[in-house]
């Protein structure tokens, strides 16, 4: 029986999925589990590429459909009882993903578990924080740069949300929320998905003794100027839904400083 479902949704980052995989691969987690790639209509081979890997099942959407549309779609054509979501520029170290899963069954009351992520040089990266709003926002964008971010990622924390990067989530939790919101193409998407977690009264858990390396926007490098674009609609998206009274100004500072 599959416990744990690995999805991971690739555009146009070969390389950073076969470094993926094979880390995977090199140090497999224990429990029984699968891996789905959804590819997001790349054009350099990466659905090929990740079909070298036994076992690994590949989901074409055939267009670049958003992260949290086609997350989604590995949601619903995977079977385990707990899900990873993981990007595809990630590189998981062994025992990484069953330290995390016994961190998360440890705690009844969380449904949702992120690990400590560092590049590639061990840095930490702040991968988990308070609400979206605006001081808030502000906040997080401050401590990011301080150099508070290396102690701060080294405690425990039961934050508001964790990185989409590596975010462990029971299904049923999933599920109850109807999975992503697939108004955000890019960005903002696991923040929403984590408030709409805490809204049922569950909590969400930052691992800090569990590293994962990301090597961070492979994808949206590719493009600038649309990943900008795809931020700023995720980022109204997000006010819009949450936080209405504030959405006016956020477009007013749109206008004048795009």
């Amino acid at each position: 029986m599959i416990q744990l479902s690995i999805i991971i949704v690739s555009f146009n980052a070969r390389a950073d999925l076969e470094r993926c995989l094979e880390s995977l691969e090199a140090a497999p987690p224990a429990l029984p589990h699968e891996i789905l790639v959804v590819d997001n209509g790349s054009t350099d081979g990466s659905a090929d590429a990740a079909r070298r890997w036994p076992g690994v099942q590949v989901i074409q959407t055939g267009e670049n459909l958003g992260f949290a549309r086609a997350n989604n779609i590995g949601i619903r054509a995977s079977t385990g009882a707990a899900i990873l979501l993981l990007n595809s520029d990630t590189i998981v170290p062994p025992g990484a993903i069953d330290r995390l899963v016994a961190e998360l069954d440890r705690h009844p009351e969380a449904a949702v578990a992120g690990p400590r992520l560092v590049d590639g040089a061990g840095r930490a990266e702040l991968s988990f924080g308070r609400m979206i709003g605006p001081w808030n926002e502000l906040r997080q964008k401050r401590l990011a740069r301080s150099a508070a971010v290396e102690a701060l990622t080294r405690q425990p924390q039961s934050p508001d949300w964790v990185s989409g990067a590596c975010l462990l989530v029971r299904r049923s939790d999933a599920e109850a929320v109807g999975g992503l919101d697939e108004r955000y193409f890019m960005y903002t998407e696991d923040v929403d998905f984590c408030a709409a977690i805490r809204a049922r009264g569950r909590k969400i858990l930052f691992v800090p003794g569990v590293e994962v390396v990301h090597l961070r926007g492979r994808s949206a490098a590719s493009a600038p100027a649309a990943t900008r674009e795809h931020y700023r609609r995720s980022q109204l998206a997000f006010y819009e839904k949450h936080l209405p009274i504030w959405a006016p100004l956020l477009k007013l500072y749109v206008r004048i400083f795009s």
